[in-house]
């Protein structure tokens, strides 16, 4: 499985982890859509921190006169500087910074700064945001990645000010600088596509942050916020300066599974993404690592003792809900309404309720990050006075891939999807065929499910066999 790793020991920004995706192999000519949208391009070049070469992306913004401004998320507390060398520069329009910027308007104890750095350009609010990107015109895969992000942002925002999404409006995070940032990450992310994305804990760094509303400690008030949502760890330090901004925890939160830690990766390329900011030993650079493999050194540890044939590891929410008066169409219809927001399974269970009275169980797992909106969906549909979440927790799932079987009947092929299950040393343990293509044979050839199932099945163990 083709893994990209972020190493989040140095803290991340926006403009570090596009930088990053671009020194792992992204093309930046894909960014073209956001200099189409927005007056703004990117400067890509290269510098050197703490020894380590690294490649600096600064998004630069038109503010109407012909001056350019710097991106906001650059001149973040991070203590970055603009003063960073560039070795060499391509100008694609963007701007990024070399540490975290700052999408809030508090100024970091790091970059010295008499008043806090602002983003260039239009601030905007939430749904100003979301009509923007959806008209940019871009891939959907990039639309819900950008989407995604700055979901996390709004209700992170929405939550710290409390105020609803809709109402929420950005600062810094709204402006055009930060939105090529958020939207040139999910645009360098679908050039380099890989498999799977995860990020190792990431360093929030220390010390206090002024922001409009006050003095507040490391990380910010809206970082913490994504980060829960996010589901992903942090750690404090190693130094006394902003390192994750909340622009950089929303894209990491978006495209990026957590993890203790990766083992098992068979590095094919390692790109450095710079900050603005010179610390005395602490090299302000974001390392992206891209490979075949990568397991959560976690699951690993767990199964050190274990038998060969282990499961994989997940980290999931578990949501669950009493209903007593709930429609039948409205459960049946529940594993589809509320996979559309985030599940990943739906169990709907009878049971017995207060004063003996029949109801339903209803249990959800999602992904940390999908929790809140899962939640709001399964409100909205029931409407349930209250559901339960269990937190983060962890299960162990089997590894699965799609093998497609041939069956020949009466001199016509037809094909049924067959889900094959092995553990993580790629035993096979079990193989299931597909019900709505084992049906739609079925009623093509006459046979019944179960023996269109039954010879899909068997096709696919006989050739497996044969590996």
């Amino acid at each position: 499985m083709r893994t990209l790793v972020f190493d989040g020991r140095t803290g991340a920004a926006g403009d570090m982890i596009c930088a990053a995706l671009i020194a792992a192999g992204a093309d930046p000519d894909v960014l073209a859509p956001v200099i189409d949208a927005l007056p703004v391009r990117y400067e890509i070049g290269e510098t050197e921190k703490n020894g380590i070469r690294a490649t600096t992306v600064d998004v630069l913004v038109d503010d109407g006169d012909g001056a350019v401004e710097a991106d906001a998320d650059h001149s973040h507390d991070h203590d970055h500087d603009h003063g960073h060398e560039h070795d060499h520069s391509h100008d694609h329009g963007h701007e990024h910074s070399h540490g975290p910027k700052h999408e809030h308007t508090h100024e970091s104890d790091a970059s010295g700064a008499a008043e806090p750095a602002e983003g260039a350009g239009v601030h905007r609010s939430y749904s100003e945001v979301v009509d923007l990107v959806e008209s940019m015109g871009l891939p959907d895969a990039v639309e819900s990645t950008a989407l995604d992000a700055f979901e996390l942002l709004g209700r992170a925002e929405a939550s710290v000010h409390g105020t609803d999404l809709d109402d929420t409006h950005f600062h810094e995070v709204g402006a055009d600088d930060a939105i090529a940032d958020v939207v040139g990450a999910a645009l360098l992310l679908a050039d380099l596509d890989p498999e799977r994305v995860v990020t190792t804990p990431v360093s929030a760094g220390g010390g206090t942050v002024e922001m409009s509303h006050g003095t507040y400690p490391v990380p910010a008030p809206a970082t913490t916020e994504i980060t829960t949502r996010a589901g992903f760890r942090i750690v404090g330090g190693p130094i006394d300066r902003e390192l994750l901004t909340p622009t950089g925890a929303a894209i990491l939160g978006a495209i990026a599974d957590g993890v203790d830690a990766v083992s098992n990766l068979a590095v094919e390329r390692a790109g450095y993404g710079a900050g603005d900011a010179d610390f005395e030993r602490h090299p302000n650079v974001l390392r992206a690592l891209v490979g075949d493999g990568g397991h959560d050194a976690h699951a690993d540890r767990a199964h050190a003792d274990a038998p060969d044939g282990s499961l994989a590891h997940d980290d999931i929410a578990v949501l669950e809900t009493n209903l007593d008066d709930a429609a039948p169409e409205v459960l049946g219809g529940l594993q589809e309404t509320l996979a559309d927001a985030g599940a990943r399974d739906v169990t709907v269970v009878p049971t017995t309720m207060k004063k003996s009275r029949p109801g339903h169980l209803v249990k959800v797992i999602c992904k940390p990050a999908d929790a809140e909106a899962v939640a709001e969906r399964l409100a909205r549909e029931t409407g349930t006075l209250g559901v339960r979440q269990s937190g983060a927790s962890h299960r162990w799932i089997a590894e699965r891939e799609f093998e497609t079987a041939t069956l020949r009947v009466d001199g016509a092929d037809h094909e049924v999807a067959v889900k094959v299950a092995s553990t993580t040393d790629e035993e096979v343990y079990d193989v299931s065929g597909e019900y709505d293509d084992a049906a739609a044979v079925a009623e093509a050839t006459g046979l019944p499910i179960r023996e269109v199932l039954r010879r899909a099945e068997a096709d696919v163990r006989e050739r497996l066999a044969e590996e």
